[in-house]
């Protein structure tokens, strides 16, 4: 049961927004009030710290709780979440995630929890109230991902679908579902020719799309993007931009706008941001002038679009940018309490006022 409510619409000094960083090393997650400037002061660690290194990390909608992928067991913690910081830790679910937890998202009313897990049937969902936490784990899908591992989640705009991607085995490593207050329903058809290894996929904010971030292909593919239709599913995958990098891909964005998408990945720059016009790449925006470390992890936009944020191998562990219709802008101060270890999962939260 959860022990404290949320507190208040804005702390001292009257901040709201938020950038969570979860990474390797205990505490595994680091929260930091998030301005105009950038990083401001890190919030308190979790009086229950998390019990394993964490690899994603999601605000509810409303602001009011913060979910975590964890390695071990129990593979997903939640925490009430308000301005004064971390609150009291939900139980745990009574049915537990089978396997280490890759990702982690709610739905888009707030009202559902997905990860996603290196076991079969490498997903796993549960109702969520912000009063009460989990509720009574949903049925699994009637037919499962295709896959060795689960590897990203992802619901469409309007919570009706949500799509899982995989390690897999086969040349479908998407897998899609329609979705309602029941949990999992109909499985569409298997996109095709996306290759073996997906390790994170995203709608569009209009749910015209969907992103990929492949693992193990040919040069020029760091991301690729398909056509979503709410009744007849994947469409055929859209035609790179002509400068994409090479690299293993782990993460792709899409700004709020809808109007660029942004990749990380395993080789240097480490990331890689497009244009994006209703199926169409533009010209690749410059790199961002301060080079990433690292390999990123995770990608992510705050609600407003005006800046963008990586979680990342090396040091400071997480990087953030200004945003705009140029691309990336000068790079944010490092926040002056970093990460305790390599970067794995970011997530910006925002409390409704």
């Amino acid at each position: 049961m959860l022990a404290t409510k949320l507190k208040g619409a804005t702390a001292a000094g009257g901040a709201n927004k938020f950038l969570a960083v979860t990474y390797s090393t205990s505490p595994f997650i680091s929260v930091y009030v998030w301005g105009g400037s950038g990083f401001g002061k890190k919030m308190s660690d979790p009086s229950t710290l998390p019990n394993g290194g964490s690899s994603g990390v999601a605000f509810s909608p409303s602001g009011d709780a913060i979910a975590l992928a964890i390695a071990v067991s129990p593979y997903v913690m939640a925490y009430s979440w308000s301005s004064d910081g971390f609150g009291a830790k939900y139980s745990d679910p009574s049915t537990l995630p089978p396997a280490a937890c890759r990702r982690v998202a709610f739905s888009p009313a707030g009202d559902a929890i997905v990860v996603v897990h290196t076991q079969a049937p490498y997903v796993t969902a549960y109702p969520w109230n912000s009063a009460t936490g989990f509720g009574a784990k949903y049925s699994d899908p009637s037919t499962i991902p295709t896959g060795t591992n689960g590897t990203g989640v992802a619901f469409s705009p309007s919570g009706s679908v949500i799509a899982i991607s995989t390690a897999s085995t086969s040349s479908a490593p998407i897998s899609a579902y329609k979705w309602s207050a029941a949990g999992f329903g109909t499985k569409y058809t298997n996109s095709a020719n996306l290759g073996r290894i997906l390790n994170d996929v995203q709608f569009s904010p209009d749910g015209k799309f969907i992103a990929t971030a492949p693992e193990g292909l040919a040069a020029g593919h760091v991301l690729r993007v398909l056509p979503w239709n709410d009744t007849t599913g994947f469409g055929t995958q859209l035609t790179n931009p002509s400068s994409m990098p090479s690299g293993q891909s782990h993460s792709v964005a899409f700004s709020p706008s809808g109007d660029s998408i942004v990749a990380g990945y395993s080789s240097s720059p480490y990331t890689c941001a497009y244009p994006f016009n209703n199926g169409s790449f533009g010209t690749k925006y410059s790199d961002p002038s301060t080079p990433l470390p690292g390999t990123v992890t995770n990608v992510k936009f705050p609600s407003d679009g005006g800046s963008v944020a990586m979680a990342h191998v090396g040091s400071p562990f997480v990087s953030a940018y200004p945003w705009s219709g140029s691309g990336f802008g000068a790079k944010y101060s490092n926040p002056s309490t970093l990460p305790a270890g390599a970067g794995r999962g970011v997530a910006f939260g925002e409390i409704t006022v």
